[in-house]
């Protein structure tokens, strides 16, 4: 009895053990989107849109995109309640990471390549290029080829689309944005290059950069919660989002006489590279288009929201 014993015990180590090679292998896997940033060591340390000497590695500072913005939306329903999209509770959701030129300009679509929407917006860029509908693989695929399952469940949580599937959202912010920013360039990634490595790389960075700024965490610790009775000034949510971030940022609202709050971008300068480097928050650019008064935060469906855990 003993002896059968200390066999089955032997049997059960030796599953854990092949358990734990298994999730060590898994967890290795997990870690292969990193851009190559060797030759950045030793290079001057300069935030982008302020360096002093010319920036000679694209790879190491934000060279085009400079100017750099966290964007997130507040929207009260996703029209695809019945099929499980739902918005996260307590939080307001991810819109993108947005490279703005230093002089707030911007490009879009920069590389078609790598041209990942289905439905790109705008399908013609202002030089006249037509940017063509995207028909293959959805990037669902992209970061499940990767094994970030754990990346996927944050995006499908606050990362959530309205009126069109999660992974649509995901491609158009990759393709109209990340494509013009620098250090998500394919060339930062040799060698050893993955195809999509980059795309999850941004993806992670997103919900990276999104973590730093909870909106709706800090604006209901300042008594500002959503509600479909009260409106606020566009001073108070300004100053109370001020009080956490030490900048002005820019302030989004619908409606002819622009009183739904609906959208925040943060603005930022980066120094390195913007999956790993410090952002510098700035006032925002761009004059709010919400009234100064009588502006709603409307409380959202409650059947258009899941609850979350942070």
């Amino acid at each position: 009895m003993f002896k059968l014993s200390l066999i089955s015990l032997a049997i059960s180590v030796s599953i854990v053990h092949a358990e734990f090679l298994h999730l060590s292998r898994s967890t290795q896997n997990l870690f292969t989107t990193y851009p190559n940033i060797d030759a950045c060591v030793g290079l001057p340390v300069q935030y982008s849109c302020e360096n002093t000497t010319v920036l000679t590695n694209s790879c190491c500072n934000v060279v085009q995109g400079g100017l750099v913005l966290q964007t997130q939306y507040w929207n009260t329903y996703t029209g695809l309640e019945c099929e499980g999209q739902l918005l996260p509770q307590g939080s307001w959701g991810i819109h993108g990471l947005w490279p703005d030129n230093c002089d707030g300009s911007y490009d879009q679509y920069c590389d078609l390549s790598r041209q990942y929407d289905p439905a790109p917006s705008p399908s013609t860029l202002p030089n006249g290029t037509v940017v063509p509908p995207y028909e293959g693989p959805s990037v669902r695929t992209f970061i499940q080829d990767f094994g970030r399952y754990d990346l996927l469940k944050y995006m499908d949580t606050y990362w959530v689309n309205q009126g069109a599937p999660n992974e649509d959202f995901w491609a158009h912010e990759f393709s109209k944005h990340a494509t013009c920013t620098s250090t998500f360039d394919v060339a930062c990634y040799e060698p050893g290059y993955q195809e999509h490595k980059e795309v999850v790389n941004f993806y992670e960075t997103v919900t990276k950069v999104f973590q730093m700024y909870p909106t709706y965490n800090i604006l209901a610790a300042a008594g500002i919660v959503p509600s479909n009775t009260t409106t606020y000034t566009l001073s108070q949510i300004t100053n109370a989002l001020y009080s956490q971030t030490g900048a002005v940022p820019y302030l989004g609202c619908l409606g002819s006489s622009g009183t739904i709050l609906d959208e925040v971008w943060y603005f930022h300068h980066v120094l390195g590279t913007e999956q790993y480097g410090h952002f510098k928050t700035l006032n925002s650019t761009t004059p709010s288009s919400c009234a100064e008064t009588g502006i709603w935060y409307y409380e959202r469906t409650p059947t258009s929201e899941r609850v979350v855990s942070y």
